[in-house]
């Protein structure tokens, strides 16, 4: 069972999808505006929100966006836009997956699932899904969605948590951006530059830069690495000066 937020204009289809989702024991709130949706969201906990574009107010790629500003809930966008770019820009904005109008409830209820099992997999999780990864002073909690650096807990955003929390699970592994798009945004296709900017953006939180690397390692036309920083050498008898004699 889920808790859904429906954002759609037409009453027809949200009193379908209402029905659908309450028959399949979902718990349903509903609203037919952009902003009705953002003061929701602000003041109701939902498992996931069912999106449409076409709204009166507002549209609903900029909703997406501002619900992102808000709220890390995952977000089924539904759009009779089936041109490709529109879609990867959706998904690059924030959308965890999109159905193209007309769907039905089978589609519907598949497209819930499976994003709801990735939004839930820590929590549900497997073996180590509790435990806390360390690569040096770094600290990844997956369970809580907690990220600390040097005892300073890092404010990442949803993509962000979950693209150090898939490479801190590997350190030392060079992942290919191919992968990062698949395993992290769940798209077998789209533009690299996704994960150049969000890889940006989190080694602005680290404390580094791709030219003083600490944590974030890009090997040119390979991937991307995270492990501990290296450690300066320790100070020999020979390296260190010599006094002068006493007089």
């Amino acid at each position: 069972m889920a808790r859904v937020l429906v954002v759609e204009d037409d009453q027809f289809v949200r009193s379908a999808l209402i029905r659908h989702l309450t028959d399949a024991s979902h718990t349903v709130r509903s609203v037919a505006t952009a902003l009705e949706a953002l003061r929701e969201v602000a003041h109701h906990e939902f498992d996931v929100v069912i999106l449409d574009l076409g709204l009166p107010d507002l549209d609903g790629a900029e909703a997406l966006k501002m619900l992102r500003g808000i709220t890390q809930v995952p977000v089924i966008v539904a759009t009779a836009r089936d041109d490709e770019t529109e879609i990867v820009r959706l998904l690059n904005d924030g959308a965890d997956d999109y159905l193209v109008k007309p769907f039905s409830v089978e589609h519907l209820s598949a497209r819930m699932a499976a994003v709801l099992r990735r939004a839930r997999g820590g929590a549900q999780g497997g073996a180590g899904a509790d435990r806390v990864i360390r690569v040096g002073g770094l600290a990844v909690d997956p369970l809580r969605r907690r990220a600390v650096l040097d005892g300073r807990t890092l404010e990442l955003t949803r993509r962000e948590f979950d693209l150090l929390a898939f490479l801190a699970q590997r350190p030392g592994v060079v992942v290919a951006r191919r992968e990062l798009l698949a395993e992290v945004w769940q798209q077998s296709y789209g533009d690299d530059q996704t994960v150049d900017v969000h890889l940006s953006w989190l080694r602005r939180k680290l404390g580094e830069t791709a030219a003083n690397p600490r944590y974030l390692h890009t090997l040119r036309g390979v991937g991307v690495k995270l492990e501990p920083p290296q450690e300066p050498p320790r100070e020999t008898a020979r390296d260190l000066p010599h006094s002068s004699p006493r007089r």
